[in-house]
């Protein structure tokens, strides 16, 4: 028998509890759109199996890496590869060791999402243990070897209409290519993420710097040669699908410099001269920058802001980025964001969808100027907090200051393939019981509540990502 309930997350007293039951049904089955997540477009170009259960639910998966991390579970036995090529453990081995150690999930939303998938793709009904470890890792292992594995597959029977993966600037895009060829551009698009020629606190940015002027043709030691740069190449973006870019900052710091004071920070980038502080202020110029992009070309601009990346430089050297390290930040988008809004806030082609890990803005900053701005709106809950009760606290401090209509939809923001329905189905279900309780209390009426549904689950990411 499943252990997972099919009223799981509803509201537990009624009339709530009916309603969003009622409201979920109709709702569920909803294609999905996934507009911004960070999953490998090699499968998608290359349509090959996954190489064991391991390699699918566990070493992508930063949420369930730092858990694990943090009761004294090393990488190299959770098999995560080193970037010195020595051996770390094997599949079967690593998935072991996440089995014995499953109870440490317990309500997190990693063990909600793992227990979906298991149950959505393999129909598997038993929980993950030490005692239940090799038959479930046997019962994957055997189905990924069938073409219902495979990532198109997948893609169809999550319904998925739309996914977007996420590429820097440098990228070639040779998987996109691919799939130009193999007519998968359209379904799959890829997002424009400038991080590595505009964050000056990588080590390498000069070097990245001048890569971008010569795959662009363009003289980048200019302010104007470097924004021309940026065009060109989010026009090669958008060739292979791109609606949107997407910028990775620590804070939502804008500017909006004269050209002298642009072409001198410029410069003393180029000369390695900078510090923290000419860091910040050329990453601030430059979201200006793209937000004036983006009234041009019109591609959508997500920040997402206020996370303290890879916080441990011992993990960060031997592995690399994104495995668990990133810690939340405090962030002011009020001022962060006014130099921007006092150039182009009232232009009406740009569309700018404000993410953060700072809770406390969200009543306070988010949604009263998600509910001004005709050109801001307001994110899913991010990372941290896209979760049942993170999804909880986002609708109730944002809804009844910017109202439904300016919230973005949902997008899964993930690296794992499988967790995406099951987060969708997370973010369709909470959705459901927020309106049920309002439903319940005459808040609004059941008609208004199934076209609000309707809506959070799939149009308004469409809407908000400028999807036809």
């Amino acid at each position: 028998m499943t252990h997972l309930h099919p009223d799981r997350l509803f509201p537990a007293s009624e009339p709530a509890q009916s309603i969003a039951r009622e409201l979920y049904y109709n709702i569920a089955d909803l294609p999905l759109i996934c507009p911004h997540g960070h999953t490998d477009p090699a499968w998608f170009a290359n349509n090959g199996r996954f190489s064991d259960p391991a390699a699918l639910f566990l070493t992508p998966d930063h949420y369930v890496l730092r858990m694990l991390r943090s009761r004294g579970l090393t990488y190299d036995d959770l098999g995560v590869p080193r970037k010195d090529g020595k051996p770390v453990a094997d599949g079967r081995s690593a998935w072991r060791l996440f089995a014995a150690n499953y109870h440490l999930f317990a309500g997190t939303p990693s063990k909600t999402w793992v227990d979906h998938s298991l149950d959505w793709a393999f129909g598997i009904k038993d929980e993950l243990s030490s005692e239940t470890a090799d038959a479930i890792y046997d019962t994957i292992d055997a189905a990924l070897a069938t073409p219902e594995l495979l990532p198109h597959a997948l893609l169809d029977r999550a319904r998925v209409e739309v996914i977007a993966t996420t590429e820097f600037a440098l990228d070639p895009l040779l998987h996109h290519q691919t799939m130009e060829t193999n007519g998968t551009i359209g379904r799959v698009r890829t997002t424009y993420r400038p991080d590595d020629v505009t964050d000056p606190s990588r080590p390498a940015i000069v070097e990245n710097l001048q890569k971008f002027g010569e795959i662009t043709g363009e003289d980048i030691t200019t302010w104007d040669g470097l924004i021309n740069a940026h065009r060109k190449r989010r026009e090669y973006f958008r060739h292979y699908g791109a609606v949107a870019t997407d910028h990775g900052v620590p804070t939502a710091m804008t500017a909006d410099l004269p050209l002298v004071e642009k072409q001198a920070l410029l410069e003393k980038i180029l000369a390695g001269r900078h510090d923290a502080a000419d860091a910040e202020l050329f990453r601030a110029q430059m979201m200006t920058e793209m937000a004036l992009l983006s009234v041009e070309d019109g591609m959508v601009m997500q920040i997402h802001a206020g996370s303290r990346r890879n916080t441990d430089p011992l993990l960060f050297g031997e592995r690399g980025p994104d495995l668990g390290a990133d810690i939340p930040g405090p962030t002011d988008y009020v001022n962060g964001l006014r130099a921007l809004l006092s150039r182009c806030g009232n232009e009406p082609n740009l569309r700018l969808i404000m993410f953060v890990l700072d809770e406390t803005t969200y009543a306070r900053e988010l949604a009263p100027m998600a509910g001004y701005w005709p050109s801001l709106m307001i994110g899913p809950p991010w990372w941290f907090h896209d979760s049942p009760q993170g999804i909880r606290r986002y609708l109730d401090q944002v809804v009844e200051t910017a109202g439904f209509y300016n919230l973005a939809g949902f997008n899964d923001d993930t690296r794992a393939l499988l967790s995406i329905p099951a987060r969708h189905d997370v973010w369709r279900r909470e959705v459901c019981g927020f309106l049920g309780r309002w439903v319940g209390e005459n808040r609004i009426t059941r008609s208004s509540a199934r076209d609000i549904a309707h809506h959070l689950s799939y149009q308004a990411a469409k809407d908000a990502y400028r999807l036809s």
